[in-house]
């Protein structure tokens, strides 16, 4: 007998109310969102979206800090259009190619060419950062408990060096620290095949990257070896060999083949450099490696194999002569960050077989320090910027010197400081101002000190280009547009 035909009405066939088993089911999605292996998920979104306001909102208020952006939204539109992709902004007709060897950013091409903007980038590169937090959360949770676990993804989304590279606007190393994540993610867990895969895209994000893979290799070959695994060691040394011939054909044949110069503009940066101060003060570099690895991991990733993955990006740094590596500012320690977090997690569940008490002791107490402690220095990074009133405020000068730039006709040639280079790059062709090579210019824009006088901007331009003759088109919030008189010469 059919027991549903004889049920009462609003009842179910077993006998329940109809409406209180409906009732239950937003109860049920509740619980399955709230499952332990959501928690990296939820926590990468929440990254995602600060990462985008802070970035988005320091774009809207004009605040950008490097010429970076510029110069990859110059190629990225390049590539959009399936032209080479040349960044002006590096001299004129500069294929990027030739100065860093950097094709994966191409994969934004599709993206920029629905949404032509810089924030295209910006939005993308707060994505690719809030997804290295996946593989850092779900392998410390799987390792050491959802509480530890999710304390140590927090400490990770929250640590200095990825705060420092949101900060800097967009850079092409927001490809790597992904990849790096997912790669020694899978080393941890022993999937060693999965972790040469992820690892071996990263020859594509930049020429040094190389090192890094061989250096993945390396790691690989290590853990292997000390758990007695057979046939892996031949190909992580395949994989060593792969990133370094991949650094040294990006350096010695494709950056010189697409330079003008015929050669690599950054080896004048290793070593003395010809410079009398050529030497990294070991002070400094002590700072530096304090800070990398004693509030993240309580200096416990020195005791993980995965650290070797840090030494080459370390060690380019250290042998430079140009102070700017040796800190802890703009986006240079992004990438050690998924190293050393994993090292850490590797660590602590290493550590918890160890017969030394006080080592056990002090292993447990680390993920809930260093998520303190990254909350802590949080109050003082660019995330901080969140919980002010004036992040989300557009200053009015703005508007302003936005109606000033919209003056410009899409297609002009433009020389530009970094004020009003994010604000062109996606409908004119920009130069970087003093380094036109001979290009008059049809628009000379300037972002320059309150005191600045029309005379003196008019001075500066005769100063950079002697042969040619500016008239001032309208000033607004510090902000100068100055138009060549005689369009006749424009953009030779």
């Amino acid at each position: 007998m059919d027991t549903a035909a004889t049920a009462p009405p609003g009842t179910t066939a077993e006998g329940a109310p109809a409406a209180a088993g409906r009732s239950t089911r937003p109860l049920a999605r509740v619980v399955v969102l709230r499952h332990p292996r959501l928690d990296p998920y939820w926590l990468a979104l929440a990254l995602f979206a600060a990462f985008a306001t802070l970035s988005v909102c320091r774009y809207r208020r004009m605040a950008t800090m490097s010429w970076d952006l510029g110069i990859f939204e110059q190629a990225i539109r390049a590539y959009a259009h399936f032209q080479a992709p040349i960044a002006d902004l590096k001299g004129p007709g500069a294929n990027i190619l030739g100065d860093h060897f950097s094709p994966i950013t191409a994969l934004l091409a599709p993206l920029y060419r629905i949404f032509p903007s810089p924030v295209t980038l910006l939005v993308a590169q707060a994505a690719l950062f809030a997804l290295s937090a996946v593989p850092v959360t779900r392998t410390a949770a799987r390792l050491l408990g959802r509480a530890r676990g999710l304390a140590i993804g927090i400490a990770y989304g929250l640590a200095w060096g990825l705060q420092r590279a949101v900060d800097f606007d967009f850079h092409e190393i927001c490809f790597a620290i992904p990849l790096i994540a997912f790669s020694l993610e899978a080393v941890i867990l022993r999937r060693w095949y999965a972790a040469m895969l992820w690892a071996a895209p990263l020859v594509f994000v930049k020429e040094d990257m190389g090192a890094t893979v061989a250096a993945i290799g390396a790691v690989i070959v290590v853990c292997a070896w000390r758990d007695r695994v057979t046939g892996i060691a031949p190909l992580a040394v395949a994989l060593m060999g792969f990133g370094i011939l991949g650094s040294a054909l990006a350096l010695g044949v494709v950056i010189p083949g697409f330079n003008g110069a015929g050669s690599y503009d950054y080896w004048d940066k290793v070593g003395s450099g010809g410079g009398s101060d050529a030497t990294i003060p070991l002070v400094t570099a002590l700072r530096t490696l304090l800070w990398v690895l004693l509030p993240t991991t309580g200096l416990l990733a020195l005791r993980s194999p995965l650290l070797l993955a840090a030494l080459p990006t370390l060690g380019w740094r250290f042998v430079s002569h140009d102070e700017h590596y040796w800190g802890t500012d703009w986006h240079y320690s992004a990438v050690l960050m998924p190293v050393v977090f994993l090292a850490l997690v590797d660590a602590l569940d290493r550590i918890g077989a160890s017969r030394r008490g006080w080592l056990v002791r002090y292993a447990r107490q680390i993920p809930a320090a260093v998520c303190a402690a990254a909350l802590a220095l949080t109050t003082s990074l660019p995330l901080a910027g969140l919980t002010e009133e004036a992040t989300y405020r557009k200053p009015p000068h703005v508007d302003a010197v936005e109606r000033l730039l919209d003056r410009i006709p899409d297609g002009a040639t433009v020389e530009a400081n970094v004020g009003p280079i994010a604000r062109l790059t996606s409908r004119c062709r920009v130069f970087w101002v003093g380094a036109t090579q001979g290009v008059t210019p049809q628009y000379l824009a300037m972002a320059e000190p309150p005191d600045r006088t029309v005379r003196q901007e008019l001075a500066y331009a005769k100063q950079l280009h002697p042969q040619a003759r500016y008239e001032v088109l309208a000033t607004a919030g510090g902000y100068f547009l100055l138009r060549l008189k005689s369009s006749s010469a424009a953009g030779r």
